[in-house]
């Protein structure tokens, strides 16, 4: 592979009681993929923010085509040629495509910004990237997807060989996601290299020449090519074999908690939904994106409008009017976007959790703070939700740790029907296993469980049975013993697989 571009010799980074890196080591090599996994706090974000210039390494050093490097900044970083796209997008969406490339680095003629030269490069690298978009449309109108594909275009404005990419597809489409494979395919084509950040291991397979594994700050090993699969990636990571990585338990069900007749979203009016969920049950929806799975979710909530139908929860009919009523019945919902919908990113560990359960256990205005504290302390404790204290805000606890606080809301007010809307997105190996043994503690204890999941291993691994869906109706359902993907992707996408031969 000749020399690496981009060398980490020994780097040991330390915050207040915390290692967050010690003597890690990392090679970036011309025109390749390399993935970089780990559990949330293994220290991949730290490294790339040190790589990026945002901070600074306590020990060790950063070698650019084999000479030594300090960066002061984030420019030092982008005239070494390395340039990080974050998670979260950092782009403005009143400015110009161009403008946002150029931001900052707006080049100049007799004190004048140079308009024409930023239109030029901005249309040369909009290219490079497949982004057929003019250079003047306002950020505001395009996709996730597309925007996606305009901070790929700025870094490579930068002229960076490395690019870092910090889970890019944790908020695209399958359709979205795929151009973007595309795109980081031909950006290796062209010479650059990406180091690609992910807790989906699907892609990490799909897209990785080599893998990389950090474990509590440390390098864990590394993986080639012709060595990179699931079992492998999961035990490098968590340091030990997982052979039972999805625990579901068969035991009896219980009566119909969960009823659902002729339900209508706004979203797919045409098509009426049928279905049950029995006490002990875990049930599985399955689909592409845009099938409806989380609209129905909503609907049956009522955080979304219904059209008609019918919900019946433990006998009681009706259609929900509002999450309050639906709250009230025994249903309860883990929305997809935590941080948007699911908590309070601002406020304390015990108020996320309490937050629900208010009016129950107040005193006319006034909260009953002893009861407040001891069903804090209980759920996080059931939940093993791991917090310095309860006055922790929540926007500084792992993915993991805030899926877990989004569930202690809703599980204090004792629901029967727990409904979970892509519960294991954005957070780590370790983290998915200890939200895979709730959802199997909640059933073993009688509570309904309806999930939708985008990972086939997922449904595969923890459902009893699979509802698909495909354009807003059920395709089809498949018990446990028929799983296989082949069975799912056809009823996803609108076959049947009792047709007859």
């Amino acid at each position: 592979m000749g020399e690496p571009f981009l060398e980490v010799q020994k780097v040991t980074k330390r915050f207040p009681g915390v290692v967050a890196l010690s003597g890690v080591d990392l090679q970036v090599y011309p025109a390749e993929i390399l993935a970089l996994i780990g559990e949330n706090g293994a220290g991949k974000s730290t490294l790339m923010k040190i790589l990026a210039g945002v901070q600074p390494a306590d020990e060790g050093e950063l070698l650019v085509e084999g000479k030594v490097v300090r960066f002061s900044g984030v420019q030092d970083s982008q005239k070494s040629g390395i340039a990080l796209i974050h998670q979260e997008l950092n782009l403005a969406e009143n400015l110009t495509v161009a403008g946002n490339m150029f931001l900052g680095r707006e080049p100049g003629k007799f004190g004048w910004i140079d308009q024409g030269l930023i239109q030029r490069e901005s249309k040369r690298v909009l290219e490079m990237v497949g982004l057929k978009v003019s250079p003047e449309t306002l950020l505001s109108e395009l996709t996730l997807g597309k925007q996606q594909l305009v901070e790929i275009a700025k870094a490579l404005s930068t002229d960076a060989k490395v690019i870092i990419m910090d889970e890019p597809t944790s908020s695209l489409s399958l359709r979205e996601s795929e151009r973007l494979f595309e795109v980081i395919h031909d950006l290796r084509e062209k010479g650059v290299s990406v180091i690609y950040i992910s807790h989906r291991l699907g892609e990490v397979k799909k897209l990785a020449d080599r893998v990389v594994v950090f474990r509590d700050g440390e390098n864990a090993g590394m993986l080639e090519r012709n060595e990179v699969d699931h079992d492998a990636m999961v035990r490098m990571m968590v340091g030990r074999d997982i052979s039972q990585f999805y625990q579901r338990t068969k035991h009896d069900l219980g009566e119909v908690v969960l009823s659902v007749r002729g339900l209508r979203s706004v979203e797919h009016r045409g098509h009426e939904l049928d279905f049950e969920v029995r006490a002990g049950e875990v049930v599985g929806v399955a689909g592409l994106v845009g099938a409806g799975r989380s609209e129905m979710l909503a609907a049956l909530f009522g955080a979304r409008p219904a059209l008609g139908g019918d919900v019946s929860v433990a006998g009681k009919g009706g259609l929900p009017r509002s999450p309050r009523e639906s709250l009230r019945r025994g249903l309860a919902l883990v929305p997809e976007d935590r941080k948007g919908q699911g908590l309070i990113l601002d406020m304390a560990v015990k108020d996320n959790i309490s937050l629900a359960s208010l009016r129950r256990d107040s005193k006319g205005p006034f909260l009953n703070t002893s009861k407040e504290e001891e069903l804090v302390a209980e759920m996080t404790s059931a939940l093993s939700v791991k917090t310095p204290g309860p006055w922790q805000l929540a926007r500084f606890l792992s993915g993991g740790n805030q899926q877990k606080i989004v569930l202690a809301k809703w599980l204090a007010l004792k629901p029967k029907v727990l409904l979970l809307d892509e519960p294991t997105r954005g957070i780590d190996i370790g983290a998915k296993e200890e939200i895979y043994l709730l959802m199997e503690k909640f059933a073993r204890e009688g509570m309904a469980v309806l999930f939708v999941s985008s990972e086939m291993e997922e449904i595969m691994g923890m459902a009893d049975r699979t509802l698909v869906m495909h354009e807003g109706r059920i395709t089809g359902e498949l018990a446990r013993e028929d799983f296989s993907e082949e069975a799912i992707m056809e009823l996803a996408t609108g076959g049947n697989i009792n047709k007859e031969e």
